[in-house]
């Protein structure tokens, strides 16, 4: 690939989106603290995200040119193959980026390492010297991710990283038809949870958590209650969390493997207030309400994560 420029993803600071909240600095410090809030640890943090900001700007300006955008343009943002984009940020950037950038390569650089895991950030601010070097020179490797796609009957998609909810958007029944392997019912529950490689040891390893405290792991073989799978592998997880039996409601279709021949499809019983989001991103969404079908398979697009 030729790249030409690099496209900096970043997300406001905490301290920055105090600041928009309350004003002005002073104001923020004043309501954190007369809280009991550390208000120290927030300019700790915004002056660490800087100072790894300076570096990764410093390094990648030697090689390319440079543009910043923020988290929220990125639905609009218009990508090309000639740019390298890189995420700074916490592991759910990287998640998010991936659904906008068409497949193009994503470098993750982890910011502030003693505060963020980095699963999907294999990079830090002091790598990106040679770094960078390298991959201008077209000399990097890329780990290839299978993301979920749900597309609507009126035509909408949208893509997940990590995983999907289908359901009601607030502590209400989700009430829907569901259908998968050629076996169909209606369903009363918590909402469903569809989970990707990358995302099975996020939300979805907490419902096996939930489900192997209530059985007791004496009961479950040890390779029963494995919910993580490979983040390339051509599968999704789907799981309905507390599904409710009653005259009208059943419970029959509550786990499943979705593959490129198996999909799953919901028909949304709920007037209003049923929504689908990805990532946990609740902004990111689709309106799933009464008349709305959703047919949730793998995406053709992959996330390409340069490791």
């Amino acid at each position: 690939m030729n790249f030409e420029r690099a496209i900096i993803i970043r997300e406001k600071t905490r301290l920055e989106q105090l600041i928009e909240r309350f004003n002005s600095k002073a104001q923020a410090k004043f309501y954190i603290e007369r809280s009991g809030g550390d208000f120290n640890f927030y300019e700790i943090e915004n002056e660490k995200f800087y100072e790894s900001l300076n570096e990764v700007q410093k390094s990648i300006s030697k090689h390319l040119k440079l543009k910043i955008i923020y988290r929220s343009f990125l639905p609009t943002y218009i990508f090309t193959e000639n740019d390298l984009i890189v995420v700074l940020g916490q592991d759910g950037l990287v998640a998010n980026t991936a659904k906008y950038v068409n497949g193009f390569p994503i470098l993750g650089v982890n910011p502030d390492t003693e505060r963020y895991d980095g699963i999907l950030l294999k990079h830090t601010p002091s790598d990106m010297n040679n770094l960078i070097k390298e991959v201008v020179k077209g000399v990097f490797e890329t780990k290839k991710v299978t993301m979920a796609k749900a597309e609507l009957n009126d035509g909408q998609t949208l893509l997940a990283f990590n995983d999907f909810y289908i359901g009601a958007d607030s502590h209400i029944s989700s009430r829907y038809e569901i259908e998968f392997k050629g076996k169909k019912e209606k369903q009363s529950s918590s909402g469903i949870i569809v989970s990707t490689g990358a995302g099975s040891t996020g939300w979805l390893s907490s419902i096996f958590n939930m489900s192997h405290n209530i059985y007791g792991f004496n009961t479950i073989g040890e390779n029963e209650h494995q919910s993580q799978i490979n983040w390339e592998d051509e599968k999704l997880i789907f799981v309905v969390r507390e599904p409710f039996l009653s005259k009208v409601t059943q419970t029959d279709i509550g786990f499943g493997v979705i593959t490129k021949r198996q999909t799953l499809k919901i028909e949304s019983n709920m007037p209003r207030k049923g929504i689908i989001f990805s990532d946990g991103i609740e902004s990111d969404f689709l309106n799933f309400n009464s008349g709305s079908k959703v047919e949730i398979g793998i995406a053709e697009e992959k996330a390409n994560l340069i490791i």
